[in-house]
């Protein structure tokens, strides 16, 4: 089954709100096996919304719409619905019990605007809204399913789930989607698909490789569709094992999740404790790190270390070190990640320092080059690294980079 997914609101397309629901509702199809072909916004114009559903009748199995069915007049959605399936307007008596209750509930008065939010569609299908006002909404016409649903998320999320859901298991074709993902650290995503072209291209033609990159990372997204999911799962589950073969040391996880919460959990595992030392990262791995509920467990603080005062007379790097190799050097961000390890009595210690950019770069370390070191009580590990020159993107990289030296240090790879 094939789908669209149309979000209507002229504050999406003036860039005032950001369109989450249609990220929401593909992820849910997909994982029944309806597969999303487009994703679309409009404006709140009846002859726009009219152009789209046109566009897209006999041509997709589902169409899902979201958005415009507020109470007040520049929600169009519905009264467009209306006209589009040639469909008067009349009072949905349980629809109107349903807003009575909510408003009964909260002691608020119901007017006669709210009233009309019960006025739906003779022709369409009313799907139960548990947490508002806006009944969501399913005609037939033409081949094609058409779904209208309210684009408060919340709302959205709760008709989907308890209305639309059953209906979509009876009219799907019975196909599934299953998805695996890889999380990798450290090689870009050039490098990532040459080292496993063979292995991609000796795939089975049902399932689908995907990269997702970002500064740092590299999610590798497996797909497989087909009847059995039983089936699919052992047959990512083979080609995962093929696949970790040629990068077992590159990849941090086996399931979508963060470099942060897999470092927190191996400390929880180790029963280990961590500090930071930052200069040119300026508390960003702290902040990450903290991001992680019960972080406290295991981290015990950090020393924003900007200033080469501050690396001298808090985190112990000696000042003929600094004066001798420099701030952002091999020798000072060793002495910082030891001093902090001592400092704050932890068992492992990072610490970065680095020419962030976009300016402050020389011949010899020109902007991008950092510094990463990573210590526990047995051993010091430091690497310097080129990041490029934009300055955003190499606190970025810095950061996950120093995450990813301190997991392997944990487990001892090399």
């Amino acid at each position: 089954m094939n789908a669209a997914i149309i979000t209507i609101g002229d504050e999406i397309l003036i860039g005032q709100i950001v369109d989450t629901n249609s990220a929401w509702i593909a992820e849910n199809l997909n994982l029944l096996g309806i597969k999303v072909d487009e994703i679309v916004s409009v404006s709140d114009d009846s002859s726009h919304i009219k152009n789209t559903l046109r566009r897209y009748e006999g041509n997709k199995e589902l169409i899902i719409i979201t958005g415009g069915l507020g109470p007040t007049k520049d929600d169009l959605t519905k009264t467009t619905l209306a006209e589009f399936f040639d469909s008067e307007l009349v009072m949905n008596y349980e629809v109107l019990s349903h807003i009575e209750n909510l408003f009964g509930e909260r002691g608020i008065k119901l007017s006669e605007v709210n009233r009309m939010q019960a006025m739906l569609p003779a022709k369409c299908r009313v799907l139960h809204n548990p947490s508002g006002t806006a009944a969501g909404m399913w005609f037939e016409r033409g081949g094609s399913v058409f779904v209208s649903m309210p684009g408060v998320p919340y709302e959205l999320k709760d008709i989907f789930s308890q209305s639309l859901l059953p209906e979509l298991h009876r009219v799907n074709n019975g196909n599934v989607i299953v998805h695996r993902t890889l999380m990798t650290q450290g090689v870009p995503e050039s490098l990532l698909s040459d080292r496993i072209k063979d292995w991609e291209d000796a795939l089975p033609d049902f399932v689908k490789l995907a990269y997702l990159p970002r500064p740092g990372i590299v999610r590798l997204r497996l797909s497989a569709i087909g009847e059995s999911s039983v089936q699919l799962k052992e047959i990512l589950e083979f080609e995962i094992h093929k696949l970790l073969h040629i990068i077992d040391k590159d990849v941090f996880s086996l399931e979508d999740t963060t470099l942060e919460k897999v470092v927190g959990d191996l400390l929880i595992e180790k029963a280990h404790t961590l500090a930071t030392a930052e200069s040119c990262t300026g508390g960003s791995i702290a902040s990450l790190i903290t991001s992680v509920p019960g972080s406290s467990r295991y981290f015990k603080g950090s020393v924003v270390a900007y200033d080469n005062l501050i690396k001298e007379e808090i985190v112990n790097v000696k000042g003929d070190t600094i004066r001798k190799y420099g701030a952002v050097s091999q020798q000072v961000v060793e002495e910082m990640s030891r001093g902090v390890l001592d400092l704050l009595k932890a068992d492992y210690a990072i610490a970065t320092s680095g020419i962030a950019g976009p300016d402050g770069g020389t011949a010899e370390k020109p902007v991008g080059t950092i510094w990463i070191s990573v210590s526990s009580a047995e051993k010091t590990v430091s690497k310097r690294f080129l990041f490029g020159e934009h300055r955003g993107r190499n606190v970025e990289r810095t950061t996950l980079t120093a995450l990813n030296m301190l997991r392997k240090m944990i487990l001892g790879i090399d």
